[in-house]
């Protein structure tokens, strides 16, 4: 027996704060071959989804941009979409997201008024949504911190996310070295603190090294408490991992912190990464901090 029509559409709905970043990664899904749909009234959706079973395969992949300047969104956005992820058969929820000091400047920047702050400053607008979003960001499946990526890097981590993705594609993970002087990544579902490991930068030859270079690696990974945490930590994921996917979970972004983000976390999110793809699993490392100058802890 053929699945249900609805069953068959893939739809990524992408929502988030504005100055985020929602607009580039539609473009990004578009490149990709998505049939992107900007800023469409919730109580159009389900005709879209008619529409989109009615039609040949150039919609069978669909992105719906939604965000919080239509009227509707107040009325019953959240329970539209909790219906979309009950009829559709492959569905994800995007939300987008930067830290509050980041969209004002941005808005700044741009000289653009905040949807939200028509009577009032910038920052105001952005607390007003958030409260709004906070549904959606809470419901997500994703959650791409944008504070530190250039629009190109934004790019390729939405493209890192689907350009592969299938109705049946396992569980998602992305590994984010950052160093915690810079703050942690908004969008990290769990968070690894290695800052208990000894630090190459007090090893004048490894200072201005990374955990990229040889020389580095072979000082973390020879510590004997490096090879705890990393029997460890194997042994947690080679329990959650699983799980996760059973409870139709599609991505997972773990952040791995040390005092820099220039040596310890970038080796072990490496090697993490290496483990989660010998589980079956597929695994991107980004590395946050791994250019910034080197600077004492």
């Amino acid at each position: 027996m053929s699945a249900p029509p609805a069953e068959r559409i893939e739809l990524t709905v992408i929502s988030g704060m504005s100055g985020a970043g929602r607009s580039e990664a539609a473009k990004a899904l578009e490149d990709l071959g998505w049939f992107v749909i900007d800023n469409l009234p919730t109580d159009l959706i389900q005709t879209m989804l008619t529409l989109a079973t009615a039609s040949g395969p150039d919609m069978r992949r669909v992105a719906l941009v939604i965000d919080a300047r239509a009227g509707a969104f107040r009325d019953g956005s959240t329970k539209a979409l909790g219906r979309l992820r009950r009829e559709v058969g492959h569905f994800n929820l995007i939300f987008m997201d930067a830290s509050d000091d980041v969209l004002v400047r941005r808005f700044d920047a741009s000289r653009r008024r905040h949807p939200l702050a028509t009577d009032g400053p910038v920052a105001l607008g952005i607390q007003r949504e958030r409260e709004l979003m906070r549904p959606f960001r809470e419901g997500a499946d994703l959650i791409i911190d944008t504070s530190d990526l250039s629009v190109r890097q934004l790019r390729r981590k939405v493209a890192a996310s689907f350009e592969e993705a299938s109705p049946t594609g396992t569980l998602r993970t992305t590994l984010v070295s950052f160093g915690y002087k810079y703050g942690l990544p908004l969008d990290a579902d769990t968070v690894l603190d290695v800052r208990f490991l000894p630090n190459p930068f007090w090893v004048e030859e490894l200072r201005d090294l990374t955990g990229l270079d040889a020389e580095v690696q072979s000082y973390v990974l020879g510590q004997d408490s490096t090879s705890t945490f990393l029997e460890k930590i194997g042994e947690l994921f080679a329990a959650v991992l699983p799980g996760y996917q059973n409870e139709g979970r599609h991505y997972l972004t773990i952040g791995v912190g040390c005092t820099g983000g220039r040596h310890r976390s970038v080796v072990l999110s490496e090697q993490i990464g290496g483990f989660i793809r010998a589980e079956g699993f597929r695994a991107k490392v980004i590395h946050r901090d791994v250019d910034r100058p080197p600077v004492p802890p």
